[in-house]
């Protein structure tokens, strides 16, 4: 059984071209097929919410997922907490997300512009005119939309708070 599970997670963890071709098999069978990106470093509810109400949007959820050295130019050094395998690896295993594939420039818009995803979602922090990929997917026909994040939540958040912690405690 366990075989099987990571089997399945490991499934979901995608290449280029094996997700172009997914894609094309999804979109062949009538599929929505749904985008969205970030570091995911400590899973927690604000993604969550995010990422399901994303998974609303269509039929199938694909996370582009930033890499290790893309994360750590985006959020310094001390970055990501979790490496590139174990944040993936997490992301897949939610029922919800069909996909999951690692870039390593620091915004998705190659990756979104070979992909084409029917929509592509970022938290409504984003305007469409500053999402990247968003040209592209809209003169393919496609939609962008923006989710309201949940408030006080970000891995930032609580990585702060486990220093102060750390250091109260010292």
């Amino acid at each position: 059984m366990r075989h099987d599970l990571e089997k399945t997670l490991l499934d979901k963890i995608a290449t280029l071209p094996q997700l172009t071709t997914g894609i094309a098999a999804w979109k062949s069978q009538g599929k929505k097929v749904v985008f969205t990106n970030g570091v995911f470093d400590l899973l927690h509810l604000g993604h969550i919410t995010y990422l399901s109400k994303a998974a609303e949007l269509g039929d199938k959820l694909i996370i582009g997922l930033n890499a290790d050295a893309s994360v750590k130019r985006l959020k310094g050094e001390n970055r990501p907490v979790n490496d590139q395998n174990n944040r993936a690896a997490l992301l897949a295993a939610l029922f919800f997300v069909d996909a999951v594939i690692l870039f390593e420039e620091d915004t998705p818009r190659d990756l979104i512009s070979q992909l084409l995803p029917d929509v592509l979602v970022k938290g409504a922090d984003y305007t469409v005119e500053n999402i990247a990929g968003a040209k592209e997917v809209l003169a393919n026909g496609g939609e962008v939309k923006t989710i309201t994040l949940v408030e006080g939540y970000s891995s930032t958040s609580i990585i702060n708070k486990i220093r102060a912690q750390s250091q109260a405690e010292s």
